[in-house]
């Protein structure tokens, strides 16, 4: 293996903090030719499709990459913003917001927020490097995945691994595995849910969909199941719903393997079929609108529910730049940076670098 050269050192410099949020990430455009590579890289992980490589590999490059760019291409194109994709616009001002949030509250820490994507752009190894380039000694990964799956957010604590792999000077690292059940989290979602009642009302049932995994990883021990159960439910209690008013569901499955249930889809079928005046629906596991919230769950869920009889549908944005979001993030962060925000002795740093230079160091 060949390591990677490190940036030119100066002796006596601050070492700096940076806190990485790790998205799942875009094509640059919503075309077919920018799809692709992104569907390429995306369903090459073996986190993501856990089937035999060789016969994944026949299916992907002989079927899927031929046929699927131009769908989902035509799908981005209905969601696409001025500047970029939802999910890439609102990830960008969710990092901006979050560090002007921190500068005000920790402004003895010499911290940088900084954002990537797992798949496309920003990727995590441009990132990173771009953090070592700045000092960035001790970095904090935040995968944007509220309930944890190997397919989310241990592919994304991958990348980052995978990086430090190919260092020669390695940053300390820590990491936040999840934050289905955290205060601020539950809290800010639940406030969105009220916010948008106050000024749309209330519908005859709340669906919280959740992104779907194949049944078998809950069956090997993945505790994602477990965790949006435990979302669904807290959101719930801060609303004071009964179990009446709300349910849980899964969406986006992928293929003929059993995923999770009950299926968002078929869920709002049946609620449609019962006639319902009015259902409204959230997405709690995505903390930024993307493709699977605005298209899937806004458009092709409202045709679902309406094809089958249902009256008015309501889809409720997700927490995207809410000021208690970001404080709810700010707090999290702040939870897990513990004795990494100490000042830095300016004194102490001159010392150290007229010590280095009479050692005869270049810096």
């Amino acid at each position: 293996m060949t390591f990677q050269t490190e940036p030119v050192y100066n002796h006596g410099t601050a070492e700096k903090t940076a806190v990485l949020l790790i998205n799942l990430g875009t094509p640059d455009a919503p075309t077919a030719k920018a799809v692709r590579p992104y569907l390429k890289e995306f369903l090459s992980d073996p986190r993501v499709i856990e089937i035999p490589k060789l016969a994944w590999w026949l299916i992907l490059n002989g079927i899927i990459l031929n046929v699927r760019p131009k769908k989902s291409a035509r799908k981005y194109a209905s969601i696409w913003m001025e500047e970029s994709s939802p999910l890439k616009v609102y990830t960008e001002r969710k990092t901006h917001l979050l560090q002007q949030h921190l500068q005000s509250s920790l402004q003895d820490t010499e911290l940088v927020v900084s954002y990537a994507m797992r798949y496309g752009n920003p990727s995590v190894a441009s990132v990173l490097n771009k953090l070592k380039a700045q000092n960035c000694q001790r970095i904090l990964l935040l995968p944007l995945y509220p309930q944890y799956a190997a397919s989310s957010s241990a592919t994304a604590l991958d990348a980052v691994f995978k990086e430090l792999l190919r260092m020669r000077n390695m940053p300390a690292i820590r990491t936040i595995k999840h934050f289905h059940d955290d205060a601020g989290y539950i809290k800010a979602s639940a406030q969105n849910i009220r916010d948008y009642w106050a000024k749309h009302g209330r519908p005859d049932k709340l669906v919280m969909s959740f992104h779907g995994v194949p049944t078998y990883t809950l069956e090997k021990g993945d505790p994602y199941h477990c965790e949006c159960l435990k979302t669904g439910r807290l959101i719930a209690e801060e609303l004071e719903l009964n179990a009446g008013q709300y349910v849980i569901s899964f969406q986006s499955r992928f293929g003929k393997t059993e995923w999770i249930k009950p299926y968002t889809t078929a869920t709002l079928q049946a609620l449609g079929e019962q006639s319902l005046k009015r259902v409204d629906v959230v997405c709690p596991g995505f903390v930024a609108d993307c493709l699977e919230t605005l298209e899937e769950i806004a458009m092709e869920g409202k045709h679902d529910f309406r094809q089958a009889g249902g009256g008015d549908y309501h889809y409720i944005p997700c927490l995207n730049e809410r000021p208690d979001w970001i404080q709810a993030l700010g707090d999290l962060v702040r939870n897990n940076l513990q004795g990494w925000q100490d000042k830095p002795d300016q004194n102490q740093l001159e010392q150290s670098r007229s010590r280095a230079l009479a050692m005869n160091a270049e810096r």
